[in-house]
């Protein structure tokens, strides 16, 4: 009777598992009837990948595949910043020191305000991840150190995640002095590792419940909502976007009533570099963030 028992067990076991296979295997090839026409009109090349985190069903187009990651690395930047505090090797109060020699262009209101302003290693933070501030980010680098930041996704499980230098120059890290990887710039990852790094943060896996949710709430306060989510104006959202010459990523947790919808996609390649909100590569990530969540959706 108990192997008779045994025997019923992995029968059900196997069952499930063929079923949700079957169920996912649908799903995708579903969305690959909508999804990839509107990459196909698309000038340039999208990577992505998505996940309903209540339900487990996955979206996949190139996801493995290493891309740039423009301001998205900021993500794995806080991550390093918030194990830091917690470990005790730093403290939010601490000060970092804007001066005139580490203000960089890009993103942001630090490079616009005056030398000698002091704030908070939290309020660097808050700017990394609020306005994608590149000096902030750099503050907060000097503090951390780009190795640190790599060594931190590396413990977590995420060996493709990577920061290679500070923005604009210098700090450059071990993997950014790799010659193979001059060619990603400030960053690389792939849309697979992403969405697996914001299921941890979502579930409270990374550093600690409370932590996990502390960043992910700093996430939901992200400023511009021109890529995922752009019109889903009524669904919450924790995100980080990036943006440069013919690249734009976007890294993002959709609250949906019907599931909570991770994703990542990038674009890169694009034949022109247009500083606009109406960018065709922010274009495409709305629309294409809608017809995931959608397709992605518990029943």
């Amino acid at each position: 009777m108990p192997k008779y028992g045994t025997r019923m067990n992995r029968l059900s076991i196997f069952v499930s598992l063929f079923l949700a296979l079957s169920i996912s295997a649908a799903a995708q090839q579903s969305l690959d009837d909508q999804v990839k026409p509107i990459v196909a009109s698309f000038k340039g090349k999208v990577s992505l990948f998505a996940k309903n985190l209540d339900t487990g069903e996955t979206y996949a187009l190139n996801p493995d595949e290493r891309v740039r990651t423009a301001s998205t690395i900021k993500i794995a930047v806080m991550i390093e910043a918030f194990a830091r505090v917690n470990e005790g090797k730093a403290k939010w109060t601490d000060e970092v020191v804007l001066t005139k020699e580490k203000k960089v262009s890009g993103s942001g209101i630090l490079n616009e305000l005056s030398d000698g302003l002091r704030l908070t290693l939290r309020d660097a933070v808050n700017l990394m991840m609020i306005l994608s501030d590149n000096t902030a980010t750099n503050l907060v680098l000097d503090v951390l150190t780009t190795d640190a930041v790599n060594a931190r996704m590396e413990s977590l499980g995420f060996k493709q995640i990577k920061i290679m230098r500070k923005v604009g120059s210098g700090g450059e890290s071990t993997a950014g002095k790799d010659p193979e990887n001059k060619k990603y710039g400030l960053g690389m990852a792939t849309p697979r590792e992403w969405v697996l790094l914001m299921e941890k943060l979502e579930r409270g896996e990374v550093i600690s419940p409370a932590v996990s949710k502390e960043m992910i709430d700093l996430m939901k306060s992200e400023q511009g909502r021109n890529a995922i989510g752009r019109s889903l104006w009524n669904v919450p959202m924790a995100s980080k976007y990036g943006a440069l010459d013919r690249l734009r990523s976007a890294v993002a947790i959709l609250y949906t009533p019907k599931g909570k919808i991770a994703m990542a996609i990038s674009c890169d390649d694009m034949p022109e570099t247009i500083w606009s909100v109406d960018n065709p590569a922010y274009l495409l990530m709305s629309r294409l963030s809608e017809v995931i969540a959608a397709g992605l959706a518990r029943k």
